[in-house]
């Protein structure tokens, strides 16, 4: 089965962030967001451990290690961009002051719910961070993830099996098989990758799907 890449699929997700948005990127994947934003879209990127324009990755030998994004990975800083206190960044986090949140995801559901910060399991190590304040404070919540875990097991869920980190608070969902929107009456797929039929990511995923015309991408 074919699968969009790590990079493949930062890429698609840079494609739906609208001139002018404020957008946070988590840690993880949805840093990679940063390196495929389109050149010439003014997008303003926001990191909450107090930073606001950050640029995409610094090139290999040109890391600052005074500058760094939450997830401890050298930055770049685009003219105009800003410094400010832990407390703000967070004020700018739960005010509603973003527009898009990017977040990874152990899961989500149908109706939305997200699960990104415990699995649960006795040896695993909690990681909340900031993610359940930019589930319920950014006006919009991307997931990136892939689609299934190692095992084979979907991580699009009819009903979330881990803590839940925010209710009904994703709006679209970015895989390495498909794009998906959460709507009041289900999953609606946007898009997959080519060669993908709609039977076969209906048969990984666990939650019911209803196609749209989705194309290949």
């Amino acid at each position: 089965m074919k699968r969009r890449t790590r990079d493949q699929i930062a890429a698609r997700v840079a494609l739906d962030i609208p001139e002018g948005a404020y957008v946070n990127l988590g840690i993880g994947l949805p840093t990679l967001v940063a390196n495929h934003l389109p050149r010439g879209r003014e997008i303003f990127l926001h990191s909450e451990n107090g930073i606001l324009g950050m640029g995409p990755a610094p090139a290999a030998g040109a890391e600052d290690w005074d500058l760094i994004n939450a997830g401890k990975q050298p930055v770049t800083l685009l003219t105009g961009g800003a410094f400010f206190h832990h407390a703000d960044s967070f004020g700018m986090m739960r005010g509603g002051h973003l527009d898009i949140c990017v977040l990874g995801a152990f899961q989500v559901s149908a109706g939305g719910d997200l699960a990104n910060w415990h699995t649960g399991a006795p040896d695993a190590i909690p990681a909340v961070g900031g993610a359940m304040d930019l589930a319920i404070g950014a006006k919009r919540v991307f997931i990136m993830m892939e689609h299934q875990t190692k095992s084979g097991e979907s991580k699009v869920v009819r009903q979330c099996s881990y803590p839940l980190t925010g209710v009904a608070c994703v709006s679209r969902i970015y895989t390495d098989l498909a794009t998906i929107d959460v709507k009041p009456d289900g999953l609606h797929v946007v898009d997959m990758v080519e060669g993908l039929s709609f039977a076969e990511l209906c048969g990984a995923t666990d939650a019911p799907l209803i196609a749209q015309h989705a194309p290949a991408l």
